[in-house]
């Protein structure tokens, strides 16, 4: 019976020790190349009396002071990326059902040179969709247009031979309901491949406090519309474990690989409410004994 795995390992190794074939769904978001460190901090913020003790001002001018009480962050940063990532591709590929799908999460930076790796690896013919996920938060620069989507490229093992579950899709509701009558408006409608969603709200509900965390109702979306029930969903850039937590809700399994310690931490307090059903483990073995 398949069960729930976070492995705490560099995720080549562990790839290469997973059967060929036995993976039914993999999404990724690997780091994106930008150069830069991402960081997310976790600050107090409280009111004081004296404005000379505070570094912001308030509703009604009363001033507030700011306590960082954590940062937690990782240089996103390398030499060769596309040398990086081809032989994790590879072994995607290699591992991926015959009727699997890969979602590669990334942006528009590095987006152009990753589609022709992956034209390379899993051919032309089985690129299916490039979905473009556009939110709208944070700062905006006024020397060119403000840069507000991630780019996810969806390839199939197999053109002729995927899941697509279009009944199990979430609808979204129709822009002019009224140009389209009462029953399909109450209906609604398939997501196109331009994907509205908000990012993690900082103050949200959602919010784990790893940086770059994405949100779990694009990670619901790809779950539902390309795996079935009860099968494993594999996420070997894990981070915050959205990909996980969205299998969990929809009724399938999980194998998630990190290899920042943060990443491991935040998705131990994650699960806490499931510690009955996910495994912490720093190999394969385990998870390759549950599903024999």
């Amino acid at each position: 019976m398949p069960q729930n795995f976070v492995i705490h390992s560099n995720n080549l190794p562990i790839l290469q020790s997973i059967p060929s074939a036995s993976i039914p769904f993999i999404y990724i978001d690997p780091p994106f190349n930008t150069g830069k460190v991402q960081a997310r901090k976790h600050t107090r913020t409280e009111q004081v009396s004296s404005a000379a003790e505070g570094d912001r001002t308030g509703y009604g001018g009363k001033r507030y002071k700011t306590t960082v009480l954590s940062e937690h962050g990782y240089a996103d940063q390398f030499d060769d990326f596309l040398g990086f990532l081809e032989p994790r591709l590879r072994e995607a590929h290699r591992i991926l059902a015959a009727n699997g799908s890969l979602y590669f999460h990334i942006d528009y930076r590095e987006v152009h040179y990753c589609k022709i790796l992956l034209d390379q690896i899993f051919g032309r013919e089985n690129f299916l969709n490039e979905i473009i996920w556009a939110y709208d938060y944070g700062g905006r620069p006024k020397n060119r247009w403000p840069p507000k989507h991630d780019t996810i490229l969806l390839y199939v093992k197999n053109a002729a031979d995927y899941v697509f579950n279009y009944d199990e899709i979430e609808k979204i509701p129709y822009m002019a309901p009224g140009l389209v009558g009462p029953e399909k408006a109450a209906r609604g409608k398939l997501p196109t491949d331009t994907w509205w969603h908000t990012i993690v709200s900082p103050t949200g509900y959602e919010k784990t406090g790893y940086p770059t965390q994405k949100p779990l109702g694009i990670l619901r979306r790809m779950v539902q519309a390309s795996s079935k029930i009860g099968d494993v969903c594999l996420d070997f850039f894990a981070g915050s474990g959205t990909t996980g937590a969205a299998a969990l809700e929809l009724g399938r399994h999980f194998l998630l690989i990190d290899e920042n310690p943060t990443a491991i931490e935040t998705m131990r307090q994650r699960f806490a409410s499931h510690a009955s059903e996910v495994h912490f483990s720093d190999g394969l073995s385990a998870w390759l004994a549950g599903e024999k």
